[in-house]
């Protein structure tokens, strides 16, 4: 078992800091589709940048390295109790090294265990089969992309879409909501696995199971082929595009699964994964423990298509900001404007907003900069802290405090992912403030554009929720709600939600 646990080890290593040859062809193939110039052509540009860094740092490629979740078959006989043992110890060393972030909180106290063990995490998953070889396929899912699972139980009547029936149309009208709802706050572009079933447990069992296809098969139940192609055709034309940005590209895989139900139930279950689609497999000598083969590979290796989307630029203002900030200055930026960042800002996430409101801050954020990011720390022999990943994560979970925050405490710039509600836009414009838009999942890039962690208060929230202090150089994002009362966010969803109804009529 002492092999095991190193191929264990070599497996979360690699899920985590290398994407599979599948999930870079799809990126690749988005990149080509988008005009050059525009906001998700830069994006991908920037996801393409990242997912290179990722590889030459073996660090991880998005900074929430999710909950890992174990799907494994045995040969019978195999001692399954010793194989879970190893993978929690595999588990433990990969997040003390930094290829995980410490992801596994009390659900009771919010206490953060530090090493990703606790009940119910890691998840693993055991089945005997009777090859003579163990296979097993790991797949790590980030809470963005994770809290954009749905489950719709039918008939339901669905916004912009109508009457969904028990029948293909109706599973094929909620897949597309499921696509709609999660718009750029997953991560997208993205991938969606959709389990058609089962009960409300197995059904999205079933859907994750499908994110363990690879993008490129074909699904053997002809029907479902025809539905997994029309989906990745129709929400490409959705308009929601990387990042919720707009874009010709929306979804780059739909895989379909359907077990059988009861007669009074009838669930159609939706796993949302981000472009961050971290997951591979392996196959392994049960005797030695050691690695016969990965799964998700290919003879040649997959180059990230890195030319540059900007050679047909559109017209944009660049601007640079250093706190403090004026009201002056915030106002002068309006949507679509590039931000650059050097200097200070200070990281806070859920934990953070929620002390806040009730409590004094100990440093002073008068004109500055908060970035909602969990960020992965490692600490050095002299007790340094250093950031191996620190992209950003999703907004609206702080929707119902930010504003308040930024006018108690004089902050002028928030930055996330996914934007925000329309309490923080009018909090924006009363107060003078913008919400900057940074790519979600480029850990890499964004940690390289960190200087000097300067120090870190409530450490006792855990690493991700901490309020990390940060100099940063060239750190850059878009402008995608001002204060004028503009939301990129708010126009691409209706606008989406206008090409969404369009698909109302039934189709099968």
């Amino acid at each position: 078992m002492d092999k095991f646990k190193d191929s264990m080890l070599q497996l979360i290593v690699e899920t985590s800091t290398n994407l599979p040859p599948d999930v870079r062809h799809a990126i690749n193939a988005a990149k080509k589709r988008e005009d050059a110039g525009t906001r998700a052509a830069l994006s991908l540009t920037t996801i393409a940048q990242n997912i290179k860094m990722a590889e030459e740092n073996v660090s991880p490629i998005c900074q929430d390295t999710g909950m890992p979740t174990f799907e494994i078959k045995t040969p019978v006989g195999v001692n399954q109790i010793a194989m879970k043992k190893a993978i929690l110890e595999a588990i433990a060393e990969a997040t003390r090294t930094g290829k995980l972030r410490t992801n596994s909180v009390d659900s009771l106290t919010g206490a953060n265990s530090g090493d990703n063990i606790g009940p119910g995490t890691p998840v693993v998953h055991f089945e005997q089969w009777e090859e003579d070889y163990a296979e097993v396929k790991l797949i790590l899912k980030g809470g963005g992309c994770e809290n954009k699972n749905i489950q719709y139980s039918l008939p339901c009547e669905l916004p912009h879409l109508g009457k969904a029936g028990r029948d293909l149309d109706g599973i094929r009208k909620c897949i597309l909501h499921a696509v709609y709802q999660a718009q750029g706050q997953g991560c997208s572009a993205g991938f969606i696995g959709v389990g058609i079933g089962g009960d409300r447990t197995s059904g999205y069992s079933l859907a994750k199971h499908q994110l363990f296809r690879s993008a490129d098969d074909s699904n053997p139940i002809p029907a479902l082929a025809e539905l997994e192609d029309y989906i990745m055709q129709t929400a490409n034309e959705l308009g929601i595009g990387t990042m919720g940005f707009g874009g010709n590209t929306t979804l780059l895989g739909c895989k379909i699964g359907v077990e059988n139900r009861l007669p009074a139930s009838f669930f159609v279950s939706v796993a949302y994964n981000c472009w961050a689609f971290r997951r591979q497999g392996v196959h392994i000598n049960p005797e030695t423990g050691e690695i016969i083969r990965y799964l998700y590979t290919e003879e040649n290796h997959v180059e990230m298509d890195m030319t540059s989307a900007s050679e047909e630029q559109t017209e944009r203002r660049e601007v640079v900001l250093e706190a403090p900030i004026t009201e002056e200055q915030i106002r002068s930026l309006k949507v679509g404007d590039v931000v650059t960042i050097n200097g200070m800002m200070h990281t806070g996430r859920d934990a953070l907003h929620k002390y806040l409101i009730d409590h004094d801050c100990p440093i002073d954020l008068n004109g500055g900069i908060i970035y909602h990011c969990g960020p992965v720390m490692l600490k050095d022999e002299e007790g340094n802290y250093h950031v191996k990943a620190a992209g950003p994560t999703t907004s609206i979970r702080e929707e119902p405090y930010q504003g308040d925050i930024m006018k108690k405490f004089g902050i002028r710039a928030v930055m996330g992912k996914g934007g925000m509600g329309p309490k923080t836009l009018k909090a924006l414009q009363e107060h003078g403030g913008v919400y900057l838009n940074a790519i979600g999942g480029a850990a890499q890039y964004y940690a390289d554009c960190i200087e000097q962690v300067e120090g870190v208060d409530y450490l006792e929230f855990g690493i991700p929720e901490a309020m990390w202090h940060l100099r940063v150089k060239g750190f850059a994002a878009i402008v995608t709600m001002d204060s004028h009362g503009n939301s990129l966010h708010a126009d691409v969803d209706k606008d989406s939600a206008e090409k969404l109804a369009k698909y109302a009529d039934p189709v099968f």
